[in-house]
């Protein structure tokens, strides 16, 4: 009896047209934004190196490069930090109560009202900051300076006018609400039902259950949609430039009608009537912005792979 045996396969198997076009198509995406990325970073650089070593009246009275820029770092990052405190609570409890507390019938419809904040423009948060929100935190900040002046963040004066630091944080928080909300509800859906259903099984209540269960499997996306609520929070410009009442200074005080600027901001504002140096000038500082938002993101891309192995 004789069997006749196929030959052995060799190679790869074919592909299909689809796969093809649709691979390519997702390198050539992944090519141009590196591309467009690059492109970004040589023209900060070009354009903004000049502005290193300008004229010192390019500084706006300062004597400096250095002395320029830091107030601008400072109020960056404490607008960010403010909001990232104010909004990140805020938007984990949302999206619990989305995903795992509140019945179909209401955390669908409360799911998509979070997500419609984020289509809201910029400039509508800056108008709802200067116009609402700001005259009625004013008495508010008059209570915490006759209260809590002796804590550095509330030395006071107190703004009449409501237009702070910690306004434009409050603000921003609002205005990154909608991400680390969105991002956190899908991660924590996720989440193995059999994982979930054992611990309620053993006997944990519902909250038990979310902070062994729930929380460890979805900490790395978490940490995620969090530093991507700091990168709006970093780069928003608009919103910051209507509420903020900037001083260029490096302060503390939250309250205070003298406050620090952002990087965007004072790009927005003193852009349009700089010429020559000046300009120059604002583009380092753009520079000094693409680089603090590159080392966060790196920051927290090293923190979601971290948490990953961990977990």
């Amino acid at each position: 009896m004789t069997t006749t045996e196929s030959p052995p396969r060799t190679g790869a198997p074919p592909r299909r047209a689809g796969d093809v076009v649709f691979s390519n198509l997702a390198r050539g995406a992944g090519l141009l934004i590196l591309l467009a990325l690059a492109g970004v970073a040589v023209f900060l650089t070009v354009q903004g190196l000049p502005g290193l070593h300008a004229d010192p009246t390019a500084y706006g009275g300062k004597s400096g490069f250095l002395s320029y820029v830091w107030p601008l770092v400072f109020g960056t990052v404490l607008a960010a930090v403010i909001a990232l405190v104010i909004a990140t609570p805020l938007a984990v409890g949302v999206a619990l109560v989305i995903s795992h507390y509140a019945p179909a019938r209401l955390s669908r419809p409360a799911g998509y009202v979070v997500d419609l904040l984020a289509a809201i423009p910029s400039v509508v948060y800056g108008l709802w900051g200067i116009n609402f929100l700001a005259p009625r935190l004013a008495d508010g900040y008059q209570t915490l300076y006759d209260h809590l002046s002796w804590i550095p963040f509330f030395a006071g004066p107190p703004s009449p006018t409501g237009r702070t630091i910690l306004t434009a944080g409050i603000v921003l928080a609002v205005m990154i609400l909608p991400i680390i909300t969105a991002i956190s509800r899908e991660v924590f859906m996720q989440t193995p039902k059999l994982n979930e259903e054992a611990a309620l099984a053993l006997g944990a209540t519902r909250w038990e259950m979310i902070r062994m269960a729930v929380f460890p499997y979805a900490r790395s996306g978490v940490v995620s949609a969090v530093m991507l609520g700091l990168g709006r929070a970093l780069g928003e410009t608009m919103a910051v430039a209507m509420v903020l009442s900037a001083s260029g200074v490096v302060t503390w005080n939250l309250i205070s009608s003298v406050n620090p600027s952002t990087i965007a901001a004072n790009i927005a504002l003193q852009f349009p009537e700089s010429t020559g140096e000046a300009v120059n000038v604002l583009v380092a500082t753009g520079l000094v912005l693409f680089v603090v938002t590159f080392l966060v993101n790196f920051i927290a891309r090293a923190v979601v792979a971290r948490s990953r192995i961990e977990g």
